[in-house]
């Protein structure tokens, strides 16, 4: 047996509304029409045209009654039958907008999520469920098309190390004479081809893990995660000629620990590999306004303030020859990682050349109340 339908429900519920408040109010009318009609004033001298005049009376009354008590079941019948019909109407006006939403519902699929229900009328909870729907659809057409040029961009990225060692394996393989040190040369180009898939890997990996909600929530200090990616950065520092500046204040916050210090790594990494022959790095951390801040500048080539957006996208990079391992997820990774704690990530181009990228988040409590405040900068780089 089908069920009802919302329609039916609300018509039978308002009609049922309409019904008892109508057989109580005849019934109360009722009541009072009798009390009125069956009142005896006569109280003393009774005699015998009293008793005939109250004798008519009461017929009078009872028929009186009788005649009120059919005409009140006739209105109330039809007042409920009135009530069904405009309960019928009524209810198809006010499910219109939901019909609405469950048409274009119906019709969004993967390939039509441009699908908007743009529901006109006033402010009400029907209109702000028709919005809240039409914010969904955007955020699923958006993460949609991320999610296309992630995949799309991942297959190139991870077709390029297989390539490599495809070639390298089918040339060598193909050379019945192969010496001892061409066989090395291969294992070795095999080798850094795995490398660089393996570190691709990792990285979407970490992309993926930031994108999901954060459920730990540890301790951490942003200056001792700089701290310790600048240790891990200072000989591809050194390399380079970079002079490397730390101010590093205590900048406590909440979150997945392992997330957080890709976070900070990340942004130092970035302003190593990007940047110009003994240029420098800035980094800084600090609390202010109930908010932990890490800054990182690097030097480099001035770019172009348009761009800004697009190194915050997966597998963007400025110039693909400062870092050949680089698969450009550095910066989408920050800014992940910073949305599922709460924060945000700004770039900004220095009037000189490079990058000042800043990243805000919640303040935690600190990790360890006795630490103090304020880090020791830094030793230079030369």
């Amino acid at each position: 047996m089908p069920r009802p339908t919302v329609r039916l429900r609300l018509t039978l519920l308002y009609a049922g509304f309409v019904l008892l408040a109508g057989a109580a109010l005849l019934t109360v009318s009722y009541v009072l029409v009798r009390n009125n009609l069956t009142a005896d004033h006569v109280s003393v001298g009774v005699s015998p045209t009293d008793e005939l005049r109250r004798a008519v009376q009461r017929e009078v009354a009872d028929d009186a009654l009788h005649r009120l008590r059919v005409q009140y079941v006739i209105a109330l019948a039809a007042m409920t039958a009135l009530s069904l019909l405009l309960g019928w109407l009524v209810a198809e006006r006010v499910l219109r907008p939901l019909q609405q939403i469950t048409s274009t519902a119906r019709r969004v699929s993967q390939d039509t999520l441009d699908e908007r229900i743009a529901l006109e009328g006033p402010r009400d909870e029907l209109k702000e469920l028709a919005d809240t729907f039409d914010a969904m659809l955007e955020r699923l057409s958006g993460a949609f098309a991320s999610q296309r040029r992630f995949v799309a961009n991942a297959s190139h990225e991870l077709r390029t190390p297989l390539t490599v060692m495809r070639t390298e394996l089918e040339v060598t393989l193909s050379d019945a004479d192969a010496t001892n040190a061409e066989l090395r040369a291969m294992a070795e180009a095999v080798h850094d081809a795995m490398d660089r898939t393996e570190r691709l890997v990792q990285s979407l990996l970490t992309l993926a893990r930031s994108e999901g909600a954060v459920t730990r929530r540890d301790p951490i200090d942003l200056a001792s995660a700089a701290r310790l990616a600048l240790e891990h950065t200072a000989r591809d520092a050194d390399a380079a000629g970079l002079v490397v500046t730390a101010d590093l204040h205590a900048a406590p916050v909440s979150g997945d620990r392992r997330l957080l210090e890709r976070l900070v790594a990340n942004l130092i990494e970035n302003a190593v590999g990007h940047n110009r022959p003994g240029g420098r790095v800035s980094v800084t951390t600090s609390s202010r306004e109930g908010r932990s801040v890490v800054e990182v500048v690097n030097d480099g080539d001035v770019l172009d303030p348009a761009v800004l957006p697009d190194l915050l996208e997966p597998f963007q990079r400025i110039d693909r020859g400062a870092r050949g391992d680089g698969a450009g997820l550095g910066l989408s990774i920050v800014r992940s990682v910073a949305h599922a704690h709460g924060g945000a990530v700004a770039l900004a181009v220095c009037p000189d050349g490079g990058l000042r990228a800043t990243v805000t988040l919640p303040r935690g409590e600190p990790a360890d109340p006795t630490h103090p405040d304020r880090y020791s900068p830094e030793r230079a780089h030369a």
